[in-house]
């Protein structure tokens, strides 16, 4: 079940965007170009356009890197000319100041048929001199992505991209709007599609309410209540310069287990456990003696087993109403 909210409308340009300021993570921010949900992954272009992976590198490398290309420039009698850099959330909005992180490619293949990034920056509205040519500009904010080319001469100064992009927020609930535990709730964000060999991992192990800066388009996304087979599904989609926030609902419950001599007695210690679905198939093991996990409704088969006997028992699992599970040796 879902029920989502869309919050605040298409920004102004005075607006302030209704998402995170990105902290730029060299190791969560790909090379271009940015796939659109449903198409082809990020990967699947940068290989079939010849981008390679970032290595190393910082503003101040690039910028040595950049002065070089300026100076053999001058060499060749060809004068680099300064090409200032924005990104706007969504047309006509404010220009973005912080979180972003750009990348300039060649398009010229190299022997390897891959094209060498040549400038990188984590300026809001970095000031690059380009000796005339063309340009591949890709420009990161948050996950979301934005890529296009650039054609540096006749004066031309600036570049404004457009990134067209918007923010998701989601929040999983137990029947009743009963809160879920944080530990026990995460996320995974994927490419829209119809099935799961068309989807692409977008995010992974998303905390709940953290709000992640997407590009525009419809998503699948996957509740997981625990590690075992609580989980929930829904497509969302995700508008330029918007909140969706998102609410699924789970139905399960934590079930605890401990095998007793009698109802209501001590807990034995060193139990092998197996909890079984309905038909047969085991979801579960652990070995303690008060283990604990959360299990979508329906009907499970227990065993406990310590030393050369076992025992079990049958019980059913109701949304959002937590068991401690007794399994007495001397009903087994």
């Amino acid at each position: 079940m879902l029920a989502a909210a869309l919050a605040a409308p298409v920004l102004a340009a005075s607006a302030i965007p209704p998402l995170p300021r990105p902290r730029p993570d060299h190791d969560t921010q790909p090379g271009p170009p940015a796939a659109a949900p449903g198409q082809e992954t990020q990967e699947q272009a940068r290989v079939r356009q010849g981008i390679p992976d970032d290595g190393p590198g910082s503003d101040s490398i690039f910028a040595a890197a950049n002065a070089q290309t300026a100076a053999d420039a001058t060499k060749l009698g060809t004068t680099p000319e300064p090409v200032t850099l924005t990104a706007e959330l969504t047309e006509k909005g404010a220009a973005l100041t912080d979180g972003l992180v750009w990348r300039v490619y060649d398009t010229k293949p190299d022997k390897n048929g891959k094209l060498a990034m040549i400038a990188k920056s984590e300026q809001a509205a970095p000031t690059l001199r380009l000796k005339p040519g063309d340009y591949v500009v890709h420009v990161a904010y948050g996950r979301a992505q934005a890529s296009d080319t650039l054609s540096v001469g006749n004066n031309a100064g600036k570049k404004a991209m457009v990134i067209d992009a918007g923010g998701l927020k989601l929040n999983a609930l137990l029947p009743g709007e009963v809160a879920i535990p944080f530990n026990l709730l995460h996320f995974d964000i994927f490419s829209g599609g119809d099935n799961d060999s068309d989807r692409v991992v977008v995010a992974e192990k998303v905390s709940a309410n953290d709000i992640m800066t997407l590009n525009a388009g419809t998503y699948h996304v996957v509740s997981y209540f625990g590690d075992v087979n609580a989980v929930v599904r829904a497509d969302l989609r995700v508008e330029p310069g918007q909140l969706t926030d998102a609410t699924l609902y789970q139905k399960a419950a934590q079930i605890s287990f401990k095998l007793v001599s009698d109802a209501g007695g001590e807990a034995i210690a060193d139990v092998d456990w197996v909890v079984k679905s309905n038909d047969g198939q085991a979801i579960f093991t652990n070995t303690g003696t008060f283990p604990t996990t959360v299990l979508e409704e329906g009907t499970y088969t227990i065993t406990a087993k310590r030393g050369d006997k076992s025992y079990n028992r049958q019980f059913e699992v109701k949304a959002g109403q937590p068991q401690d599970i007794e399994v007495v040796t001397s009903a087994g």
